[in-house]
């Protein structure tokens, strides 16, 4: 079976590399030709854990291929997926199409037979039918079918959630598309993972409403988190307690600065829109992204009171950068409000991120950048931790207060315990666990 693959972005790039390990040959394809070369070196353009070895193996196979031709990608090919990106659109926070309908088109002219063109990026619902009408205002004798198969993909785990996922959605229009589909994804049938088969309609619903769900428990746990702090309770003891009932879960009730990346922010907000010219509001969802919004720039505030009400001509180190740990992705990452905002008030920020400096030097030029967290923390007032990687979680207590300058240390991720913390002499804070709480064993 051979598939093309539109788009070599994250979804692209792990979707084609894991569909070449269920043994379909998959050709990639990508207009930027300096990253068509840099794939064919072996030079993966992402940090995503296993995928450099991912790609190399099927490489090497013979299963997957990268290129800039288009046409002889799509000629002959069963399926083509559309895996470009649909950020948000200037002014208004819808999704921008622009590039899926450009694949599309294009995609009409290079048809050779019948395909089943499957529209992998998050798109609103009602994108799929835009698709077929554009390839057929193109080539009106093209045989083919639409279908919409989201991804849900978690950056620093993509490849075991597209190997194993909780389940695969495929919106379809027809029988004929529904065998093709069925045949793509035979391995995890094989394994009996669920597979859920829906209207074009439906399955791009589900995917704007899983996200936006799980972006609404995020703000719920920081609200309560903000509750916990005026009452002297423990975040993490309610989130245990709510999230043990089965009806709840404990998944997404980690407090924080606030989410971020590639999919909750934009997603959110284009479900948003297309809930208000539908004319029923999603009260709810435009609530959180209002909270998450303000919350990510409220942030830096809580560093300036940790430091005394002031951070002018101060250096603040910061650990962490992306968006969240095991990728580079600096998409809508807290740290991109954090950080302007304490250079704005006056701080000197140097920085360490494991792997997503080279992508938050385009964004944030002013910092000075460090190869380690000690580095960072050296001769710094205070010490911020943004993003919980792994790599911070079990720091030298000692090496950090002798760094520091003066102990302060405010913990964004809950990563330390504040009475251990407080033993060894840091003026500890964190998100919903106020100190005074641990001053005493209970």
């Amino acid at each position: 079976m051979r598939i093309a693959m539109i788009g070599t972005g994250y979804v692209g790039l792990v979707s084609g590399a894991c569909f070449s390990e269920f043994g379909i040959d998959v050709a990639c394809v990508d207009k930027d030709a300096a990253k068509i070369a840099s794939l064919k070196a072996g030079k993966i353009p992402i940090y995503e854990p296993g995928l450099e070895e991912l790609v190399e193996r099927n490489v090497k196979a013979g299963r997957l291929a990268f290129t800039t031709d288009l046409a002889a990608a799509v000629a002959g090919a069963e399926a083509v997926f559309i895996a470009v990106g649909t950020p948000s659109r200037r002014g208004d926070g819808h999704a921008d199409l622009s590039y899926v309908f450009a694949a599309a088109e294009e995609i009409a002219r290079a048809l050779t037979g019948y395909a089943v063109i499957v529209t992998k990026s998050t798109v609103p619902v009602g994108t799929g039918r835009k698709v077929a009408e554009r390839i057929r205002a193109v080539r009106p004798d093209a045989q083919f079918d639409v279908a919409s198969n989201p991804e849900f993909l978690r950056e620093g785990s993509a490849i075991g959630d597209f190997m194993r996922p909780d389940r695969v959605v495929i919106g379809t229009t027809g029988e004929r598309a529904r065998e093709v589909m069925r045949r793509i994804y035979r391995p995890l049938y094989l394994i009996e993972r669920p597979i859920l088969f829906t209207k074009l309609e439906t399955s791009e619903l589900i995917k704007y409403a899983a996200n936006a769900f799980l972006a609404a428990k995020i703000t719920f746990i920081n609200e309560i988190a903000d509750l916990c702090e005026k009452l002297g309770a423990d975040v993490h003891d309610v989130a245990k307690g709510i999230g043990l009932d089965g009806r709840i879960g404990a998944k997404f009730l980690h407090p924080g600065p606030g989410y971020g990346g590639s999919c909750f922010p934009k997603d959110t907000m284009a479900l948003v829109r297309t809930a208000q010219e539908a004319q029923a509001p999603l009260r709810i969802i435009e609530t959180v992204a209002d909270i998450n919004a303000k919350r990510k720039k409220s942030m830096a505030a809580r560093v300036i009171a940790a430091c005394g009400g002031g951070v002018a001509g101060k250096t603040i180190a910061v650990l962490g950068l992306t968006f969240k740990p095991n990728t580079d992705d600096m998409r809508e990452s807290p740290s991109l409000d954090i950080v302007p905002a304490l250079q704005a008030a006056g701080a000197r920020v140097k920085a360490h991120d494991p792997e997503g400096m080279d992508e938050a030097k385009k964004l944030l030029p002013d910092v000075e950048y460090c190869a380690g967290p000690y580095e960072a923390m050296q001769g710094a007032d205070a010490l911020v931790i943004v993003t919980e990687w792994n790599a911070f979680r079990s720091l030298d207590i000692a090496r950090m207060k002798a760094a520091l300058k003066a102990p302060v240390v405010v913990d964004l991720r809950n990563v330390y315990n504040p009475r251990e913390m407080a033993a060894a002499g840091f003026r500890y804070s964190s998100i919903g666990r106020p100190p005074a709480a641990y001053a005493e064993e209970p």
